[in-house]
């Protein structure tokens, strides 16, 4: 019973790391990793092709802004059906008219 318990709180107190961690605003690689939900490899690799906003301030060690990791994240926004539906018809009627 008593190791139950202690898993239990072990569990709790990795949770409560991870919360923490997903709080800050400026987060290592395997916290940025976890956040964004990929591996730390794949991570790595976008930046190696500068493919992500990051911070190497003494050339080793890799940071991120969780902030520019949602804009990152919300990039390349897909229109919806009805927004593609509603462009086509203002094209039509701006086209139609001339």
């Amino acid at each position: 019973m008593d190791n139950n318990i202690l898993e239990m709180l072990k569990s709790i107190e990795r949770k409560l790391e991870e919360l923490a961690a997903l709080n800050k605003d400026v987060l290592n690689l395997k916290e940025a990793a976890k956040y964004l939900n990929v591996s730390c490899s794949h991570l790595y690799k976008l930046t190696y092709r500068k493919e992500i906003p990051h911070f190497k301030p003494r050339g080793k060690q890799v940071f991120f802004e969780r902030k520019e990791l949602d804009q990152w994240l919300l990039q390349n926004r897909q229109k919806t059906k009805a927004e593609i539906e509603q462009a086509a018809i203002d094209y039509v009627v701006v086209k139609g008219g001339k």
